[in-house]
This record gives structure tokens, sequence and C-alpha cells, in this order.
């Protein structure tokens, strides 16, 4: 189980939490904001804040002044720093560093530190109070942040999504009182200022009470430059009195009513009817008295009715007389069809119910006392389905069967009758005689076109239906095709060649090869077969193939075929070798000729470029080895930086205690010469 110590060095992330949450929280809710931080108590938040984070504090270097007031302040209140903090203006924690940093500057400036017989130095009171691995910061809060690494772990992770999402919820209840108070306040503001404008309407003048001193901008006019006097008079205009007309107004009235005003008055209006007519409806002590009352209500309400205002008749008295003409024209078309056989087949186009109302009639009130409470089953018993009351059911069965006795006895009697076939043909007239439709007309040659498009593809060759490759420049290979067929020996081969040479151009036109432009040919130079005559040939070849295949056995079959795909294969091969050959004949001179090109354009290019490669690697090594100089340099003159003090330190204590030693010597010297003067007057004595 992984126990975790609340405290150690903070964090980037924790002092931005801190910081979000006292500005939500303030600085009273420390255990809240505690709450936010798992590794972080409630006492080191607050000290966090009140010794690094405040924005009050004062980071900046120590005056002269401010170091003379901590050390008279030290001298007169001893250890007492959090009552000397807020009078130099900077925290208990900055005033005890800076006093003990005083005290060491001090120690060293008098020589007061210590040292042995031999020179040997004891450590400083910077060496003390440092920490040494393993030890624990007593006092981390004083101390900068420690920067969020890259990968941080889940904890910190889930700590700083839940700090988000608790932070970013600002409308809590104190939040939401807080904007009902300003809103309250606003109202009030709002309502005191209409009342000093309405009271200002009428005549009466209120004094403001000025809250603070200095300026009322509602009363005065800043920078305010009064003009000079003229030269005619202006007495009489300023003792002039005003018009009375507008005193004792209400702004109310000169501005009319409210939206809202309006509405609430017909709100409480409406209330108020509401009310009257409950009363009337459910207390009925004198009838006739109540009657009249309706009635006099029912006569207010007609003369506050407003007038009916319809739109003008979009159909008028024509229309009206072609339409009743139209009505009569179809009843009679049915009266005459009617007494055919065939008057099932049509529809009945009356209307089937007459103009409904556009209003739903009110459900009439109930008397009082004239309801009963309906029966509802009971809630204790949940198991058992409520049972529906068995005298319903069995008065429902009874009146099922009175019904059903009451239907006359079945009749097995009937007979079929065939329709006549004078009306099937007067029918048939009729229909033909009825005008097709457009949608059935546009069916019709959608079809049409459909077929005819099926007929166009399958009038294209075998090589285009089946997506065969075919050669791309048609004209180069015709050419040599119209040369083998005029040369050729057989009539019936020079045929076959020459149609087939028209039907290699016919596909080019009108079916060109992906990726090739389509060839310019006169499409109307070829004739275009019946669909039946394409027909009967394909049959008669078919016939034809049939006989000769049944004449020829298979060896002899083999034989010829084998004969032919030989020569045919090998005919295939030298073509397409000579092709490729040709092909790369063509591409190495060109090339040839482009290498040769570029060889002159980018030769003083590729020679300018091998001089500056060679000059960036010498320079680059150049560079290396400068670096390896100044890398070493450094590294001596920060070692020599720090052997110089202590050098000097041990020759200045050196020279300090051979003076001192010198001294005490020469005292020694000066007493023993004394004790020998005494002794060598006492013997000449």
């Amino acid at each position: 189980m992984r126990i975790i110590i609340k405290g150690g060095i903070w964090k980037n992330t924790e002092d931005e939490i801190l910081k979000a949450a006292v500005s939500k929280y303030g600085k009273n809710q420390w255990a809240r904001i505690s709450s936010l931080l798992v590794r972080k108590s409630p006492k080191q938040c607050k000290a966090r804040w009140y010794e690094w984070l405040d924005p009050s504090i004062k980071k900046t270097e120590w005056s002269k002044e401010e170091d003379e007031k901590l050390l008279h302040l030290a001298k007169l209140m001893p250890t007492q720093w959090r009552t000397i903090a807020p009078i130099v203006g900077r925290t208990p924690s900055q005033c005890l560093e800076r006093y003990q940093r005083l005290l060491d500057e001090a120690e060293a400036k008098e020589g007061l530190d210590l040292t042995g017989p031999a020179g040997d130095t004891g450590p400083s009171a910077d060496d003390v109070r440092r920490l040494r691995p393993g030890e624990i910061d007593p006092d981390p809060e004083t101390k900068p942040a420690r920067p969020d690494p890259v990968d941080m772990d889940e904890d910190e992770k889930e700590m700083l999504s839940e700090a988000r999402a608790r932070l970013a919820n600002t409308q809590g209840k104190k939040a939401k009182r807080k904007a009902r108070e300003k809103q309250l306040e606003e109202a009030r503001r709002l309502a005191s200022l209409q009342k000093r404008r309405e009271l200002k309407a009428a005549g009466i003048e209120l004094k403001m009470k000025k809250k603070k001193k200095g300026m009322d901008y509602n009363a005065d006019i800043p920078f305010e430059k009064k003009p000079a006097l003229g030269f005619y008079d202006t007495t009489e205009e300023k003792n002039r009195q005003p018009e009375m007309s507008l005193t004792n107004v209400h702004l109310h009235k000169l501005e009319g009513k409210r939206r809202s005003e309006i509405a609430e008055e017909k709100r409480k209006k409406k209330q108020k009817t509401n009310k009257d007519e409950a009363e009337g409806g459910f207390i009925n002590f004198v009838p006739a008295r109540n009657a009249q009352l309706n009635k006099l209500k029912e006569a207010e309400q007609i003369n506050k009715r407003r007038k009916l205002i319809l739109p003008a008749p979009q159909v008028g008295e024509t229309e009206l007389e072609e339409i009743v003409k139209i009505g009569f024209a179809g009843q009679n078309v049915k009266a005459v069809v009617g007494e055919a056989d065939n008057i099932s087949s049509l529809t009945d186009y009356t209307p089937s119910n007459p103009g409904l109302p556009l209003r739903t009639p009110r459900t009439p009130r109930t008397v009082a006392g004239s309801t009963q409470t309906p029966r509802t089953p009971g809630t204790l018993l949940s198991l058992r389905t409520p049972r529906t009351p068995a005298a319903v059911d069995t008065a429902t069965i009874k009146q099922l069967r009175a019904g059903l006795l009451n239907l006359p006895a079945p009749k097995n009697d009937f007979e079929i009758v065939l329709p006549d076939v004078e009306g099937k043909e007067e029918l048939k007239d009729d229909i033909e005689g009825i005008e097709e439709d457009a949608s059935d007309r546009d069916k019709k040659l959608k079809a049409l076109q459909q077929a005819e498009e099926m007929a166009r593809l399958r009038r294209r060759s075998q090589a285009v239906q089946r997506d065969l490759p075919r050669p791309i420049n048609v004209n180069s290979v015709l050419d040599t095709s119209l040369e083998d067929a005029l040369d050729s020996d057989s009539e019936i081969q020079k045929l076959v060649d020459i149609e087939m040479i028209k039907l290699l151009q016919r596909d080019a036109a009108m079916h060109p090869v992906h990726g090739s432009k389509p060839e310019n040919l006169d499409l109307e130079s070829f004739e275009e077969f019946p669909d039946e005559l394409i027909d009967q040939v394909k049959k008669e070849i078919d016939l034809e193939l049939t006989k000769v295949t049944n004449e020829l056995s298979n060896e002899d079959f083999d034989e010829i075929w084998s004969q032919i795909n030989n020569t045919l294969e090998t005919n295939q091969f030298r073509n397409q070798f000579e092709t490729n050959r040709n092909l790369m004949i063509k591409e190495a001179t060109k090339a040839a000729k482009l290498e040769k090109k570029l060889n002159i354009i980018l030769g003083g290019y590729a020679a300018r470029s091998q001089t500056l490669s060679k000059n960036i690697s010498e320079t680059f090594d150049e560079i290396e080895q400068a670096k390896i100089e100044l890398d070493s340099f450094q590294s001596l003159s920060i070692s020599e930086e720090e052997a110089i003090p202590k050098r000097i330190q041990s020759l200045q204590n050196e020279v300090d205690y051979l003076i001192k030693r010198e001294s005490e010597l020469q005292q020694r010297y000066s007493s023993l010469s004394t004790e020998r003067q005494d002794i060598l007057e006492s013997i000449n004595a």
C-alpha cells in the first residue's frame, strides 16, 4: 500500500491550482482549497500563499534603509519575525533569511570564522545551513516551485483534471445568490432613479446625499467654463417664471403604459371574472336574479364584441354557376352509367360528410353534487388485477345476443350472371377514346429510350463490349494493315481485312481508348446495318462454323491451330521487339543529348559546389577544434576562479599567523631584554 505524506517541494502545477482556487474560494476556505491538492494540507496551502504566491509580496533586492530597519527591529524584538515582517514590508521568512545573511557578512568582515592552528578553515554558515542528501527541507513554502516534467504521473494528471472541472463550475449556490443580489441591487437603483424622475416631473426636488468628497457628475458639469458676460442684459430672461402646465404630472402618464403593465391588468381582470363565474356557478340561492345577471353579462359581451370583418370573396357569381353546372353534369353521367353493368368500376366522388365546425364545442359544466366519485381498485393488494364488474359484462352480452337474434335467416339461393360482350366492347371503345395520361406516356418514352440504348450498346463490336485491348494510334496500324489486305491473294481475305479496318476506324472514332485523342473521321461514311440483318448474319456464321468444325477432326484442328498460333505469336513478339528497340534507341539518344546539355550548363555549378563543400568541411573542423579549446579554457578558468580565492585565503591566513607570531615573539623579546637589563643592573649594583 502506497502511503502519501503531505508536504514536500511545491510544483508549478500545484502553484497554478492554488492561485485559481484562491481567486474562486477566497483566503479563508483553506480546507476546501487543499482538497484540490492531494499532497498538501490546509496549513501548507495557507503558508504557501502568504509566503510566496501573494502578489503583494515584495521580492526585489533589499535596500540599505530596509536593512537598517530590520537590524534595529531585531534588536528591539528578537526572534519576533511575524511582528517585524509587516513593519519592514516583507514576509517573516524573508526577514529571517536576510538577518542571517547580514550576520554572516559581518562575521566574514570581522574575521570571526573558525580557523585552526595549521590554517585549516571550518565550514561556513552557508555550508552549515545547506541541506545534506537525504534531509528534508523544513520550510519548502518559501522556495521557488519545481518545473513540471514532460511526462506527468497519472496521479498528477487526475488531480489536474479534477481541479479543472471543479474550478470551472462557477454557478454554485453562492454564485447564484450573488448574481440574484446583484440583480436586486440594480432593480433597486432603477426604482429609486424612476422615483426621483417622477418627483422631479411633479416639481419636487430631492437633494442627493453625497457619499464621498469630490464632484457630483449628476449635478455639476465637469470642467465647466462659464461664458463671459455679453453686451446685453439677461436679467429679464432669468427672472421669467417657468410654465407650470407640466406640474403634478406623473411620468407614466406622459410615457404611457408599458406592455408588461397592460398584460398584468388583463391577467388580473381575467382572474377576477373567473372568480365571479365560479361564485355564480356554485352559489345559486336566487335563480331569477342569476338569470337576470347572466342576461346582462351576455348583452355586455355582445356589445364588447368586435365587428366581424371577412375578406372579399374570391369566387364570384359566374364561378358558382359553373360549379353548380359541373355538379349536375356529373350526377347525370353517373345516372346514365349506373344503368350499365360496369357500375362497380366507378368511384363515388360525392363528399362524405358536411363541413365540420371549426371550433370544438365546450364541455358543459357539471353541477355541484351531480357526479359521484369514480370507483378505483385498492392499492393494498398489489398481486391481484382489478376486476371488471360482472353486471356490466352480463348486460353487454345480453344486448349482443338480442342484436344477433334480430338478423334475418340466411338465403343460399344465388346465381352467377356473366356480363354481356357488347358492354365490354363499349367499355373498350370508351377506354380508347380517353386521352393517355402524361405520366404513362413519359414511362413509355423512357422505356423506349432504354431499349434503344441497349440496342446501341449491343451494336458495338465485341472488342469494345468485352473491353479488350485495342491500338491507341489507329492510323499507323491501319496503313500497314491496308497494305497487307491489298497484297493478299484471297479475295475473301481482302474483304475481311477491309471490313476489319473500317471497324477499327469506327471504334476509334466513336469509342476511343482511355487516354487517347479521338480520330477525326467522318462518321456518316460508316454504314449502319439493322439489327435483324446483324442477327441473321450471326446465325449464318454460327451455322457455317458448326459445319466446318464438324468436318474437321480433332487432330486436324489441333495441327492447324498450333500452326496459326505459332505464327501469330512469332509475329506478335517480333513486332513488340522492334517497337521496344526503336523506343529504346530514341530514348537513349534523347537522354544523351540532355545529359550533354546539363553537363555544359551545370559544370561550373558542380565545380563550385565541390569547392564550397570542401571549404565547409574545413571550416567545420576548425570550429570543432576551437570549440574544444574554448571548453578547455572555460573549465580551466572556472577551476582557477574557484581556486584563487582559496589560495588567497590560505596565504592571508598564513600571513596573519606570521604577523601574530611575530608580534608575540617581539613582545617576548622585549620582555626578555627588559629582564636581562634588570638582571645586569642588579649585578652591577
